[in-house]
């Protein structure tokens, strides 16, 4: 971790702070350049917004996917007040970001609000897989 790292964390801990004066949970996240720029801040507002997707980390993986051509993308950093939930990570991946540090742990988090979290939802799977094979066969080559 570098000093550069920890003035980038402690701004999307600002940003989280931010977050809980407009009534949303307490989350913020930027996204850096590889020459030290800021590119992009979020901050959560799943409740403002009434999007349930509407995580910083989503939204600045959406903005790179859009805006950023690739090479750029890798060469980012997404600073974010707490490690990114699964959802916020399967888009960071997608997106081609570089790099993420976080300032808290998913554990951490946790320990710090008891009794939050969310229901496991079963699933049943896999099935019917020669239907299901055909559409994805046929678009990938």
């Amino acid at each position: 971790m570098t000093p550069e790292d920890e003035r980038f964390l402690r701004r999307a801990i600002e940003l989280a702070a931010a977050a809980t004066t407009g009534g949303d949970a307490p989350y913020g996240s930027l996204l850096v350049g590889p020459d030290g720029t800021v590119l992009a801040e979020e901050h959560n507002t799943v409740l403002s917004d009434r999007d349930i997707a509407a995580h910083p980390e989503l939204k600045l993986a959406r903005w790179a996917a859009r805006e950023l051509d690739p090479a750029t993308a890798a060469a980012t950093t997404m600073y974010t007040s707490c490690q990114p939930c699964t959802m916020c990570y399967g888009g960071i991946q997608r997106s081609g970001l570089g790099r993420v540090v976080f300032a808290l742990s998913t554990e951490q988090a946790d320990a710090l609000t008891p009794g939050a979290g969310w229901p496991v939802v079963p699933q049943e799977g896999p099935a019917l897989f020669d239907e299901a094979r055909v559409p994805v066969t046929g678009f990938y080559g």
